[in-house]
């Protein structure tokens, strides 16, 4: 059972930031890097079903039941997705292997995740007009991270050429939210002038291919928002400013991996690491339907601390998961259908790019918003985690 998400909006009024003595923020830059390799769903489900009739073969000697098969049709009747991006495609659709071919890289060589997010970074940096020298913090806040340390944040850091500190951070497919929040709100303060929030999304290398509830869902993008205090001198002339953002989160294992540094200790030979069932695994149905009713409520009650209802916001970047989801969301908040003028969606061509993908909505859709117009970026994870911002444009 989902707790409810507020109680406290109708008493108490949005937060005056000016009268607090809290500066205000802009978001200045926006970056997003998409793999060029792409892999449909007609090419994921044959390498899927070639597995299925080995595998099949397996379970009849055993006496154990038969596993069904993947269906195009059918992922984009469940998700809308047709297509998604990927990193490496090189061993994903080979059915003795069903997983990326990444070789490993040297202590001394940049690693493939801050690569990935260095990209984005720069053309993040390019779009606000600024320099490296202009970040005191950068934030690594992604669904997975290749290794615990050192951070990737700090790596993308040095590559880069900034200064000052960084860290990594995650919150599931609410990440890029997550680091948003912490970003606007350390500039707020005035503990940081510049923040660079990146997010690299290298989810196909975490994610089980042989599992038939998530073989199809994902796809691999990073992308990367510079946050700064309004007036700092930089950013391009389309920014918005960043009104508020909020966190909310309960606990629920529908949407899980097991896989970490004590899965290894479980086993009989604890140096060499069985990874099945250890990875991306979902209850599909329970999220589904747990996640649109929270994120609907979570939607209603943070625009409702603003005088906003969804009614008074020209555009929804919501987070690209599944666009049946997005629209029921959004159909229990108007009462009807709402289009892709108001809610673009991009997971039809690039999967679920998890904590990326709401980003990448905004980054494609908003040069033709007016000065003064409302939008809610907003995310749903695992955890259950939701994470929203309240953007005007200036």
């Amino acid at each position: 059972m989902l707790r409810r998400i507020s109680e406290r909006e109708s008493e108490n009024p949005a937060p005056d930031r000016e009268r607090e003595g809290f500066g205000r923020v802009c978001l200045s830059g926006l970056g997003v890097e998409i793999p060029r390799a792409v892999i449909s769903n007609e090419e994921l489900v044959d390498s899927f079903n070639r597995w299925v009739e080995t595998e099949n073969i397996r379970r009849a000697a055993l006496g154990e039941e038969p596993l069904p098969r993947s269906d195009a049709d059918f992922i984009v009747q469940a998700s809308g997705i047709r297509q998604r991006h990927v990193y490496e495609r090189e061993g994903i659709l080979d059915p003795a292997r069903m997983a990326p071919r990444i070789p490993a890289r040297r202590d001394d060589e940049l690693s493939v995740m801050a690569e990935f997010g260095l990209r984005a970074a720069q053309k993040a940096l390019d779009h606000a007009g600024l320099s490296p020298r202009d970040i005191d913090l950068v934030i690594c806040s992604a669904a997975h991270h290749q290794r615990p340390y050192p951070a990737i944040a700090i790596e993308i850091q040095q590559a880069l050429g900034a200064e000052g500190a960084a860290f990594d951070m995650g919150l599931g497919c609410s990440s890029a939210l997550l680091g948003l929040h912490t970003a606007a709100n350390l500039v707020r303060t005035g503990a940081h002038r510049r923040v660079l929030v990146v997010t690299p999304e290298l989810i196909t290398a975490h994610l089980d291919f042989r599992d038939r509830q998530t073989h199809f869902i994902f796809g691999d993008a990073a992308t990367a928002m510079v946050v700064e205090g309004m007036g700092s001198g930089g950013g391009y002339s389309g920014r918005f400013e960043v009104v508020d953002t909020r966190l909310w989160t309960q606990f629920s294992s529908n949407i899980r991996t097991n896989f970490g540094f004590v899965s290894r200790l479980a086993q009989d030979d604890p140096y060499n690491l069985a990874v099945e069932g250890q990875l991306i695994k979902q209850a599909g149905s329970k999220v589904f339907k747990e996640v649109t009713l929270a994120g609907h409520q979570f939607i209603v009650d943070f625009l409702g601390e603003y005088g906003h209802t969804p009614l008074t916001m020209r555009r929804f970047w919501l987070h690209q998961a599944n666009a049946r989801m997005n629209k029921m969301i959004l159909k229990l908040a108007f009462g009807e259908e709402v289009g892709q003028d108001r809610a673009p969606t991009v997971l039809e061509r690039l999967g679920n790019t998890a904590a990326a993908g709401a980003i990448i909505a905004l980054a494609e859709n908003h040069e033709d918003m007016q000065p003064g117009e409302f939008g809610l970026l907003c995310a749903f994870g695992a955890g259950y985690s939701i994470g929203g911002a309240l953007l005007r444009r200036m």
